[in-house]
C-alpha cells in the first residue's frame, strides 16, 4: 500500500513531511511586510570588524579561494581553528586530521548526524532546540528523544535525573547546545561533568553545538571534549557567524578525533563539497583577533541584553535573563496571553515588533506555549525603540 502524502507538499518524503517553511522565514517576511523591528531571526544589524571584511575582499582580489578550496578547508583556517582551541581551552588538535571546515554550523550538524546515526537510533536533545536539529535527526531516520529544560528561579534548568532516565539501549548519541539557544542557559561544569560521566558509562557519542561559545555573560564556556573520556566520543561544532557578525559567510567547523572527522567528512563531501573559499582566509585572521575583541563583544552584548530585558519587563513580560547567546526568552502569561504563536503573529500589527514563538522549538508544545524569544544582537537605538513600542501592550 502506498503511503499517503501531504496535500500541500505532495512530493516531500515521509521523514520531512512534518517540516514546512521555518518559523524564521515566516516571521522575517512578516517583519518586512509590516515594516516592523525584527527581533526574531538572530542576525546582527551591523557588520563585524572592518579588517576582517577587508581580508575577505583581499582574498577575492588576489585569487585566494575563488576556485574550489581543499575539501577539509584551507590549511590557514584549519590551523587557526586548532590554535583557537588551544588558546581558549587548552585543547590540542591536529589541523590536518582533527579539523573540518563546513558551510556554517548548520551543515556541520547535518553532516555529523547523517554520518553517525543509523535508522532507528535514538538521539537525546535538550528541548527547546534549534529547529534544524529535529530535521537532521529525521533525515538520518533516527528517533528524537527530548529532555526539557524547565523554567526555575528565573532561568532554565537541566534535570540530570531526567536526562539519565531518557537513555535506553537504543540511545546512540547526545545532541547538546551550550550556550543554549533559545533559553540562554549555559551548562555548568558540574552539569557537563555529569553528562560526560553518563556518556562514558553508556558508551554514547556526543555532538555539541558551541556556536555561542564567546557570548557568555555569566560563568564561562566549558567544552565537553575537554572532560575525561570525552575527546574520543565528542564532535565539537562552532562557527564564525555569531562571534564575528558575518552570518552570511557561512563558515563553520568541527573538531574531533581523526576517526570521527573521517566519518563526518565522508558525508560532508556529498553535501556542499566545499564552500566560502575567500571567506575561509578572512576567518582565519578573525580567529587570531586579540582578547580585547572578545571582551568588547561580550560587554557590548551584555549591555544590549540589559536594555531589552529591562524594556520587556517594563512592558509586562516575565523575563528570563540569559547567561549567554544573544536571545532572551519571556513568558506572555502576565499579559493575559496563552498562545505564543498567535501572539507573535499579531504582534507586528499591535506594536510593530517581531519575535519568535518558542513552542516551535518543542515536541511538547504545551511546555513552550507561552514562551517568546527575542534577539538583542541589534543596535542600541533599535532595541530602545522596540522597548518603547512594546509598552503599547
Amino acid at each position: 500500500m502506498s503511503t499517503p502524502v501531504s496535500s500541500d507538499r505532495p512530493f516531500l518524503n515521509r521523514r520531512l513531511a512534518a517540516f514546512g517553511t521555518t518559523i524564521f522565514a515566516e516571521m522575517s517576511a512578516l517583519a518586512t511586510r509590516t515594516g516592523s523591528i525584527n527581533l526574531g531571526q538572530g542576525f546582527p544589524d551591523t557588520d563585524g570588524p572592518a579588517q576582517i571584511a577587508e581580508a575577505a575582499s583581499r582574498a577575492v582580489l588576489t585569487g585566494l579561494g575563488n576556485q574550489y578550496p581543499p575539501g577539509p578547508g584551507v590549511p590557514e583556517l584549519r590551523t587557526a581553528i586548532a590554535a583557537h582551541q588551544q588558546r581558549f581551552y587548552g585543547l590540542a588538535h591536529d589541523p590536518d586530521t582533527e579539523v573540518l571546515v563546513t558551510a556554517g554550523a548548520t551543515e556541520a550538524i547535518a553532516a555529523a548526524l547523517l554520518a553517525l546515526l543509523e535508522p532507528g537510533d535514538e538521539v537525546i536533545a535538550l528541548e527547546p532546540y534549534y529547529d534544524s536539529y529535529a530535521a537532521c535527526i529525521a533525515m538520518a531516520g533516527a528517533v528524537r528523544v527530548p529532555v526539557t529544560l524547565r523554567p526555575h528561579a528565573g532561568a532554565f534548568a537541566l534535570d540530570l535525573d531526567e536526562l539519565r532516565a531518557a537513555v535506553t539501549p537504543r540511545t546512540r548519541l547526545l545532541l547538546l547546545n551550550t550556550p543554549h539557544n533559545p533559553t540562554g542557559t549555559v551548562l555548568t561544569p558540574a552539569e557537563l561533568t555529569a553528562i560526560a560521566e553518563l556518556a562514558v558509562e553508556r558508551d554514547l557519542l556526543v555532538v555539541t553545538d558551541e556556536v555561542y561559545e564567546h557570548l557568555v555573560f555569566e560563568g564561562a564556556h566549558t567544552p565537553l571534549a575537554g572532560l575525561p573520556g570525552m575527546r574520543e566520543r565528542t564532535v565539537t561544532i562552532s562557527s564564525a557567524g555569531k562571534t564575528y557578525s558575518f552570518t552570511g559567510w557561512k563558515v563553520g567547523w568541527i573538531t574531533a578525533s581523526p576517526e570521527l572527522i573521517a566519518a563526518v567528512r565522508s558525508v560532508k563531501q556529498f553535501l556542499t563539497y566545499v564552500s566560502s573559499g575567500p571567506f575561509q582566509y578572512a576567518i582565519a585572521e578573525a580567529l587570531a583577533l586579540p582578547d580585547s575583541y572578545y571582551d568588547t563583544l561580550r560587554a557590548d552584548l551584555a549591555a544590549k541584553r540589559d536594555i531589552l530585558a529591562d524594556g520587556l519587563a517594563a512592558a509586562g513580560f516575565e523575563v528570563f535573563r540569559p547567561q549567554g547567546t544573544y536571545f532572551i526568552t519571556t513568558d506572555i502569561t502576565p499579559l493575559g496571553e496563552k498562545d505564543g504563536l498567535a501572539f507573535c503573529r499579531a504582534l507586528p500589527e499591535r506594536c510593530g515588533v517581531v519575535a519568535i514563538p518558542n513552542q516551535v522549538f518543542y515536541d511538547d508544545k504545551a511546555a513552550g506555549a507561552t514562551q517568546v524569544r527575542w534577539a538583542f544582537c541589534k543596535r542600541e537605538d533599535v532595541l530602545r525603540e522596540a522597548a518603547e513600542r512594546l509598552r503599547r501592550l
